[in-house]
């Protein structure tokens, strides 16, 4: 009898390792490489590669090159930052407006924009220094090349009567400025939504030492410039 006895009790060890040890093996150890890239891949999905930064690099580039004589790649002007901003006089009238515009150029940039604010006062306009007078965004990286992209091809082509773009926005060290004269020529913008029409100005800012690289540039890349003035 004591010899069967101790049967039940072996086998009953030995099944209990076996479930002390399954879940072990539904849990295999993982890298610390391999954990931080599951933790990472839902919080920062893959964003679409700029079109126009392909294009900078396959046909603006050897282009440029072959056009101007640049011997080297980063001789070759590329585009650095492009700043939007919307000047808002009335905000020191109506609290709303800021709150309105900076709704808007989210929406058209997708990147939150800051609050500019005088530096001085003046009183003829009655204003003082700190007083909030319009948003700014500054783009870098793919998110420019994306914008770019949509004002170019997409927003300019919905203005009323367009005709192309002037030249004469240059400054004559390479960098271009556009006024639009309604938010509503992007196609982010619900025309239900808005408030009211507001103006507002690109700024392109290039590696160009001259107008004449930059106007090339900006050409390539498909800015509509006015041929003949």
């Amino acid at each position: 009898m004591p010899d069967n006895e101790q049967e039940p009790q072996v086998e009953n060890t030995e099944a209990a390792e076996q479930q002390e040890a399954a879940p072990r093996q539904r849990q295999p150890r993982r890298s610390r490489a391999s954990a931080t890239a599951e933790a990472e891949a839902p919080a920062t999905p893959s964003a679409p590669y700029p079109r126009l930064l392909d294009t900078y690099r396959n046909e603006i580039v050897p282009a440029m090159m072959s056009e101007f004589g640049f011997t080297n790649t980063m001789r070759v002007p590329r585009v650095q930052k492009i700043v939007v901003n919307i000047g808002l006089g009335e905000a020191l009238t109506n609290g709303r407006a800021m709150e309105a515009a900076t709704r808007d150029l989210t929406i058209i940039t997708g990147q939150k924009p800051i609050i500019t604010r005088a530096r001085k006062s003046i009183a003829g306009f009655k204003l003082r220094a700190g007083n909030p007078i319009g948003t700014c965004v500054t783009l870098r990286g793919p998110r420019m090349y994306h914008f770019l992209d949509r004002l170019i091809n997409t927003a300019l082509p919905r203005i009323r009567d367009f005709r192309g773009i002037s030249r004469r926005g240059f400054d004559g060290r390479g960098n271009f400025s556009l006024g639009i004269r309604e938010q509503i020529i992007f196609p982010e913008i619900d025309y239900n939504q808005i408030d009211r029409f507001r103006g507002l100005q690109v700024t392109v800012i290039t590696s160009a030492q001259n107008d004449a690289e930059s106007i090339r540039l900006l050409e390539m890349f498909g800015m509509p410039f006015i041929r003949a003035e």
